[in-house]
């Protein structure tokens, strides 16, 4: 009855995170789209919804806490907790990611977008990707695919590369659009390190598996 206590609590605090993952996928989303379509509408609604991704890490915090306190859990079940501490965290800082996109798209008003010239959707694409499979690979145990996240971060660094060197290009050709392209460029890093963090949460699911520190950066 214990061990099925403890393993109800543990499944309550994965759910909060993948609670977290959905709600952080969503906000990158809605934040591309305000981008594209120049919505400042929905731009603003990233910022707003973004207290409730916080409000979920700091439920996880307390919970992991209270069970380390409670149960005083050793070797797997200590570094599961452990994990999950670390990766909420990444979590929200990628959600905070989202909301710096959106306040860039605010800066950059109403324009003709130069986005197009650019990879950054396809970026962003290929990080959401990253973070929901960091996620099944935590909830399955998967060291296979948790080693692939790592692998696509390579994708995303290279789109990093590309992006930058098509933007400052652009802004010696275009000064007129400085604000534009400044914020574009901002955006492109945004997105590269929201890349790194789920390579973080890759190598906390790893550490959780094997026990043993993972560098998939």
């Amino acid at each position: 009855m214990i061990r099925e206590n403890f393993e109800k609590n543990m499944l309550e605090l994965q759910n909060k995170m993948g609670e977290m993952v959905d709600l952080t996928v969503a906000a990158m989303e809605k934040a591309f789209k305000a981008l594209e379509e120049q919505d400042m509408v929905l731009a603003l609604a990233v910022i707003e919804e973004d207290s409730s991704i916080d409000d979920l890490e700091n439920e996880i915090n307390q919970m992991a806490i209270w069970l380390m306190a409670k149960e005083q859990p050793v070797a797997r079940d200590l570094r599961r907790i452990i994990s999950m501490i670390k990766m909420s965290s990444n979590i929200e800082r990628i959600a905070d990611f989202a909301v710096n996109t959106a306040k860039a798209t605010i800066r950059i008003s109403k324009t003709d977008s130069i986005l197009a010239k650019t990879s950054l959707v396809e970026m962003k694409n290929i990080s959401m990707d990253m973070l929901k499979k960091s996620m099944t690979a935590f909830i399955e145990e998967d060291i296979a695919l948790a080693k692939a996240v790592g692998e696509l971060d390579d994708k995303v660094d290279q789109k990093n590369h590309e992006n930058y060197a098509v933007l400052t290009e652009f802004l010696k050709e275009s000064p007129e659009d400085t604000e534009q392209t400044l914020q574009l460029l901002f955006i492109n890093r945004f997105v590269e390190r929201a890349a790194d963090h789920i390579t973080n949460m890759a190598e906390s699911t790893a550490y959780f598996i094997k026990g043993q520190l993972f560098d998939l950066n």
